[in-house]
Formats: structure tokens, C-alpha cells, sequence
């Protein structure tokens, strides 16, 4: 398929930024079966309506690469009240960067209209503005698809696509960089970091799904621009992390963000207890990450709960190895420390509460899964987070963290009948009992 791209490509390579690629017919280069309907109806209202409108962004670029898109946007210059007006299950959402989502069916279509550089309309500066790192506040500011194309992040996500005329539009050479397998920011990197710190998050994301490379300057930029993400406010690096670690990509994701340094902003405890002398914590988490990507791959339920507690729990384990012995096998003073280690880490992403304690119940968990004697092994496997918690009993075992066997048990037991269940309980009563009774060395 980019084979195709390239060879149509070459034909177009006098072309300028204001003067665009086009490829027409788009089929010969993507599959026209993998389109939403329901993007198609939007784009065909629109113009029917009198106004210009394209599905656009990365559905293109997924389209482009034989892959099967989730989400489709549409572009169009049409502003959000005129769309809003022409689709009656649409609402306008967004006071940053307004769009509407227009659902047909059970799908949801998310329009844009056309936005405009900031910086050249003197007289409507007063809807974009800038913080004093010149971060972007607000940008409501509404152009021509050519502007549209230069203000969007990459330029193998400026694309835009008319089902109608069957046709590509390229102003910025994605076409290229997607040949060229290369993530490029449109603009001046440092600029357009600074505007949206989070575009290096999608950045890097980009590079774990795609296996793309980030094109130099784009690169080098992230370096000096990383420190700026502590700036963005931690309910939308909630939002980000999720989409970094629950894509299908969360190992490659976590390798990119650290060797960018990017990911000491994003959880800056876990980094240094990542530099510790204990080993197992580095297996551990990817262990973790590995899990979950199987587990989304597999289409098998995956919660930011366990997500979390795993990527946490280095951070507890070294708080623990500074408290004295009698502390850390307090109950309270075990609750104290893992609440302190979760509010420290949402002053830079605020996790949910609706998360947060099915975390710690993780936590909790692996003290009381030695406990087997009497009715306390049953009792435990009627506990809601029993299951995460003997998953994260298993990656603990498979990073070295502690012994293996406790998994192996708990494995057998959950499998085995009554009978077995009670004889398998005797025996450790056995076995507790006869080391309580060896005499003292």
C-alpha cells in the first residue's frame, strides 16, 4: 500500500505547502470498504448544505496504511452552531477547542471546523490566547482548509479525504512522511510544543503504534520542550496516559517515554525508584505492560485500577524500606503510606478515586494471600479484587520480587474441589504448625 503512495507521490514533487498534492482516485491507494457510513453521511449533509467538509486526520492516515480506522473526524468550514444546527443529535463540546460530536446511529462523527493561525488575525485575538510560557488557552479561531492543514500537529495527520470526489488532499507532505514512515510536527517544533505540550505525548505514542520514527527537529525539540508537560493539568494527563498505556502499545509506550525522558515528568517517583539498586522493579512493570497489551489485544477486559497499581508499587516498596519493621506490618500505617504514594502522584496525573481504591484493595490484597489457614483463604476468594489481586501476586513471582510457589498454590486451589480445597488448607495448618513448635536456635 505505501509502495502505491510513493509511486503516485513522485509525480507531485514540485508541488508547494500552498499548492497541494492531490491523488485521484483515492481507491487506488486505500481500501473505500474500510469508511465509516456514518463519517460519509456527515460529509455528505455538510455539503449538500452548501458547505466544504472532509474526513480528515488520522482515519487517513490509517486508511492510507491498510489499517481498519476506529474513530473518523470531519473537517468542515461550517462553524460549530451551523453544525449543530443541521444535525439534531449533535452538542457542541469544548471551550478550548470547540467541536461537535454529531452521532448517526450508534456512531459518534467528531466535526471541526476549519481553524486559522492565531498569530495573523490582529482583530480576533481576543478568542485565542496564550499563557505566559505561550502555551495555547483557547483557539476558536476559524479559517480555510488551508490554514486548517498547517495549524493541525503532524503532517501525516493533515490529510483530508472527500468521499464525494474520491479524492486526497495534502498541503503538507504527509503523503511523504508517511512513505518515509516519519513523524514530523507541522511548523516550528519548539513553537508548536510550547502551544500544546501534549502534541509529545502524541508524538511518542505515535512512534509506539505506528513503529514510526520522529523526524529530527521534532525530536530534538522534545528535549528541550519535556519540562513544559508539568504545566498541563492532571485530569487531561489522566486522559493521556490512558492512551498511552491502554492502546495495545503500553511496553513500547513506556520504553519511548523514557528514552525521551518524558516519562520522569509524568511520574517522577516511579523514575527514581526505577533507579534504584532493586532490579525486579524494571521486570516488574514491564511484566505489567506486557500483560495489559495481551489483554487488549485479546479484546479481555483491562482496568486503569491494576494499570495504576502496578505502575505505583515500586514507589510503595521503597517507602516501606523506610519504615521500621513494626510499621510495616500495621494495617494503618500500611493505608497512611499508600494514600500518601497516590496523592503524590495525582498532584501530576490525577487518578480517578473511582480508581484509586481498587488500587489500594490490590495493594491490600497481597498481604492477606500468605494468610491461608482456617476460613481466611475462602474468605478471600469471595473479595471483589481477588482476581487483580492474584494477577498481581503472579507478576510479582515472575519479576523476582518474591519466591515463587504462593502463585502456584492459589492456582491449584481456585481450580480444585471442596475436598481438595480442605486438605490443601490442612496442610498448611500443618506445615504453620510445625514451625511454630522447632525449638529457637
Amino acid at each position: 500500500m505505501l509502495r502505491s503512495i510513493s509511486k503516485i507521490f513522485r509525480s507531485f514533487k514540485s508541488k508547494t505547502l500552498v499548492e497541494p498534492v492531490i491523488i485521484s482516485p483515492a481507491n487506488n491507494v486505500f481500501d473505500q470498504k474500510k469508511i465509516s457510513s456514518s463519517a460519509i453521511k456527515v460529509v455528505e449533509k455538510l455539503r449538500l448544505s452548501g458547505y466544504e467538509s472532509y474526513i480528515v486526520g488520522g482515519c487517513v492516515r490509517d486508511l492510507l496504511m491498510g489499517m481498519k480506522p476506529k474513530d473518523f473526524d470531519v473537517a468542515t468550514n461550517a462553524t460549530p452552531e451551523q453544525v449543530r444546527v443541521l444535525f439534531s443529535r449533535s452538542r457542541i463540546i469544548g471551550r478550548r477547542f470547540q467541536i461537535v460530536h454529531v452521532r448517526v446511529g450508534s456512531e459518534m462523527i467528531e466535526v471541526t471546523t476549519f481553524r486559522a493561525q492565531h498569530t495573523e488575525i490582529k482583530n480576533e485575538l481576543s478568542k485565542s490566547q496564550l499563557s505566559s510560557k505561550g502555551m495555547l488557552l483557547r483557539d476558536n479561531i476559524f479559517g480555510s482548509i488551508a490554514d486548517d492543514a498547517v495549524r493541525r500537529d503532524f503532517t501525516m495527520n493533515a490529510l483530508y479525504y472527500c468521499p464525494i470526489e474520491n479524492e486526497i488532499t495534502d498541503y503538507t507532505k504527509g503523503l511523504e512522511d508517511i512513505d518515509k514512515r516519519l513523524i514530523r510536527i507541522i511548523g516550528d517544533p519548539c513553537q508548536r510544543y510550547r502551544e500544546d505540550p501534549v502534541r509529545m505525548l502524541r508524538a511518542l505514542r505515535f512512534t509506539a503504534k505506528l513503529g514510526f520514527s520522529i523526524e529530527d527537529q521534532s525530536s530534538k525539540a522534545i528535549d528541550e520542550s519535556r519540562s513544559l508537560l508539568a504545566d498541563i493539568p492532571p485530569a487531561r494527563l489522566f486522559d493521556e496516559a490512558l492512551k498511552l498505556f491502554m492502546n495495545g502499545y503500553a511496553l513500547a509506550s513506556f520504553n519511548a517515554l523514557r528514552e525521551y525522558g518524558v516519562f520522569e515528568i509524568l511520574f517522577p517517583d516511579i523514575e527514581k525508584a526505577l533507579l534504584c539498586d532493586s532490579t525486579y522493579y524494571l521486570k516488574f512493570i514491564e511484566r505489567a505492560l506486557i500483560n495489559t497489551d495481551k489483554r487488549i489485544r485479546k479484546k479481555q477486559r483491562v482496568t486503569p485500577a491494576f494499570l495504576f497499581a502496578a505502575l505505583l508499587w515500586p514507589i510503595l516498596k521503597e517507602s516501606e524500606k523506610k519504615q521500621n519493621k513494626s510499621k510495616k506490618n500495621n494495617s494503618f500505617f500500611f493505608n497512611d503510606n499508600a494514600e500518601k504514594v497516590i496523592h503524590k502522584q495525582c498532584k501530576r496525573i490525577a487518578i480517578p478515586r473511582r480508581f484509586t481504591l481498587p488500587m489500594k484493595e490490590i495493594w491490600q490484597i497481597q498481604s492477606r494471600l500468605s494468610r491461608r489457614t482456617g476460613n481466611q483463604a475462602l474468605k478471600l476468594m469471595e473479595h471483589k479484587r481477588f482476581r487483580a489481586g492474584y494477577d498481581f501476586l503472579l507478576l510479582r513471582e515472575d519479576s523476582g520480587e518474591i519466591e515463587s510457589g504462593l502463585g502456584l498454590w492459589w492456582t491449584v486451589f481456585q481450580d480444585s474441589k471442596d475436598t481438595t480445597r480442605e486438605e490443601m488448607i490442612k496442610k498448611i495448618e500443618h506445615t504453620t504448625s510445625k514451625s511454630m513448635k522447632l525449638p529457637k536456635k
